[in-house]
C-alpha cells in the first residue's frame, strides 16, 4: 500500500498503524493531509482500494497543539477512512503499538480505575469490548508485579543465540548448529566474563537481581555440562539472594531429555519453558519443528519429575497447515496438562524468516480470529488469567502475543521486560540492555548482534557495561 503524507511528516504513526491493519501484500494508495489553521488543525485521510475510496477527518484546536496529540487525531482519521476496506473491525481499534498495557497500566497507576481505562480505551482508541478487557486483566498483574519493586532492582537475561536449525517463522538473531558446536565453548568463555565483570559492578552499584531469564535462540542447544556450568557461573557471579524467579527458556523439546532438565533444576533454575507451538504433527513438519507432539508430552512430565512447578508452553495460532480444530486440538491438549503458564502467539510474519517470502498454507484472517478467541474463551474458562501481552509488525489478523497464568504464577521477568518497569540487564550476543532512569525516560544499549562478533568484541563489552553502570 502506498502512503503519502501532505503537510505533515509523521510518517512513523501513519505507517505502523497502516501495517497493523493492511496486509503487505494490500495494493492500494492513502493519503494522510493535515492543514494547519488558526483555530483548528485537520486531519484528512484518503484511502483507495479494489476501485473504493472513503475518507475521514478529524481535527483539534490549533492552540491545543502537543505531539501526542496530533498524532493521535493522524491515526483516529487514518483508522476511520481504513474501516470501509476492511473484512472486520480491528481488534485493537487504533492502536498500533507493541505494548497497547501501557495506556491502561499508566492510566490505573495514576489513580483511575478499570472502568475509566475502559473507557479511554474505547473512545479514544476504538479498542473491541473483549480487548479492552484483556488489557486491563493484564494492567492488573502489571501493577502488582511493579509493587514488588525497590527503586535499586534490575532483571537480568543472558542470551544464548544458538538453535539446533531454524524453525519456518523464526527471524531471531541466532546461529543454527546442527552438529557444529566450535562456537559453544568460546562463545560461553565470553559469556563467562561479561558474568564475572557485570556481577562485581552491581555489587559495587547497589543494584539486586529480581529476576533472571536465559532466552535465545535455544538455550537448551546446550549440553548438560555446558548448561550447569553456565548457571553455576551465574550464581558464581550474582548475588541472587532477592532473586524472585530463575527461568530457563527450553523452547525445542528435542533440545531436552531428563538429565538435562533434572541438571537445570539442580543448579539453581525454577520455571522452564517446554514450547510445543502445536501438537499436530503435519503442521510441526510445515513449521520446522523435527519433533513430535509425543516427545512434547514426554518432556512436560520429565520437566514435572525434575522438580519443576512453573512451566509454560507455547503455542501459535495461524501456522502453516493449521486450521481452526486443529489448533483447538492443540490447545486443548496441552491445557490438559494443567501447566503454570500458556502463551499463545498469532503468527507474525516477519522479516528474515522463510515464512516471510514463502507465504503458502496460512489460515485466513478470520480464521485466525475464531483461534484466538477459542483461546481466550477456553483458558478463562479454566481458570487461567492473562498476565502479559504484546504485539508485533506483519502480525496475522493484527492480533496479539497473551501469557496466561495460574493464580500466583506469573512470570515476573515478562512484566518487567514488556512492560519496562525496571532496567533490563541483557548478557550475550544480540542482548539489549534497557536502562530506566529517574526522570522515567528509558535508554537502550546493545551487545553485538551475532555470536562470533560477541566473541571478538568481548573487550568491548566489558567496557559498554561498566559505562552502563555509570548512568545507573
Amino acid at each position: 500500500m502506498k502512503l503519502t503524507l501532505v503537510g505533515h511528516d509523521d510518517r512513523y504513526a501513519v505507517e505502523q498503524l497502516q501495517m497493523a491493519l493492511f496486509s503487505t501484500l494490500a495494493e492500494g494508495e492513502a493519503v494522510s493531509r493535515l492543514y494547519r489553521g488558526e483555530t483548528w488543525l485537520t486531519a484528512v485521510t484518503r484511502i483507495t482500494m479494489n476501485g473504493k475510496t472513503s475518507r475521514a477527518m478529524k481535527r483539534i484546536r490549533t492552540c491545543e497543539e502537543t505531539v501526542r496529540l496530533r498524532r493521535r487525531a493522524l491515526q483516529q482519521c487514518y483508522y476511520q477512512a481504513a474501516l470501509p476496506h476492511l473484512e472486520q473491525v480491528p481488534a485493537w481499534g487504533a492502536l498500533s503499538g507493541v505494548r497497547p498495557t501501557k495506556i491502561s497500566t499508566k492510566h490505573i497507576l495514576e489513580g483511575g480505575t478499570a472502568e475509566s481505562a475502559a473507557k479511554e480505551l474505547a473512545e479514544i482508541y476504538y479498542v473491541t469490548p473483549k480487548r479492552q478487557k484483556l488489557a486491563i486483566d493484564c494492567s492488573v498483574s502489571t501493577v502488582k508485579a511493579a509493587n514488588l519493586l525497590d527503586q535499586n532492582d534490575i532483571s537480568l537475561y543472558v542470551g544464548i543465540p544458538f538453535c539446533p536449525t531454524r524453525c519456518a517463522y523464526c527471524s531471531f538473531v541466532s546461529r543454527s548448529v546442527g552438529k557444529r558446536t566450535e562456537l559453544l565453548n568460546p562463545y560461553l568463555d565470553a559469556l563467562k566474563k561479561e558474568l564475572e565483570i557485570t556481577g562485581k559492578l552491581l555489587a559495587q552499584s547497589g543494584k539486586t537481581v529480581r529476576s533472571v531469564y536465559i532466552g535465545g535462540g535455544t538455550p537448551t542447544t546446550l549440553s548438560t555440562q555446558q548448561m550447569a556450568d553456565l548457571l553455576d557461573s551465574i550464581h558464581d557471579s550474582m548475588d541472587l539472594s532477592r532473586c524472585l524467579e530463575f527461568t530457563v527458556e527450553g523452547g525445542r523439546p528435542d533440545t531436552l531429555d531428563a538429565q538435562k532438565l533434572r541438571a537445570i533444576r539442580q543448579h539453581g533454575a525454577d520455571r522452564m519453558s517446554i514450547n510445543p507451538q502445536t501438537m499436530e504433527a503435519a503442521v510441526l513438519r510445515a513449521s520446522g519443528r523435527p519433533h513430535s507432539p509425543e516427545d512434547v508430552l514426554q518432556r512436560y512430565q520429565e520437566a514435572v519429575d525434575a522438580g519443576f512447578d512453573a512451566i509454560n508452553m507455547d503455542l501459535i495460532a495461524g501456522l502453516p497447515m493449521d486450521d481452526y480444530a486443529g489448533f483447538c486440538r492443540s490447545l486443548d491438549t496441552v491445557a490438559a496438562l494443567q501447566p503454570a503458564n500458556i502463551t499463545v502467539h498469532t503468527l507474525a510474519l516477519k522479516k528474515g524468516a522463510d515464512l516471510f517470502e514463502k507465504r503458502e498454507n496460512l489460515p485466513s484472517g478470520p480464521e485466525v480470529a475464531r483461534m484466538v478467541e477459542y483461546a481466550n474463551e477456553t483458558l478463562a474458562a479454566l481458570g487461567y488469567k492473562p498476565y502479559y501481552l504484546y504485539r508485533q509488525k506483519y502480525m496475522s489478523g493484527s492480533f496479539e502475543n497473551v501469557g496466561w497464568s495460574k493464580d500466583g504464577k506469573d512470570c515476573l521477568y515478562n512484566i518487567y521486560m514488556m512492560e519496562e518497569l525496571h532496567t533490563i540487564l541483557s548478557l550475550g550476543g544480540g542482548g539489549m540492555n534497557k536502562v530506566n532512569f529517574p526522570d522515567g525516560s528509558l535508554q537502550r544499549f546493545h551487545n553485538p548482534k551475532f555470536p562470533e562478533q560477541y566473541i571478538e568484541q568481548i573487550d568491548s563489552v566489558l567496557q559498554q557495561k561498566e559505562e552502563l553502570f555509570k548512568l545507573l
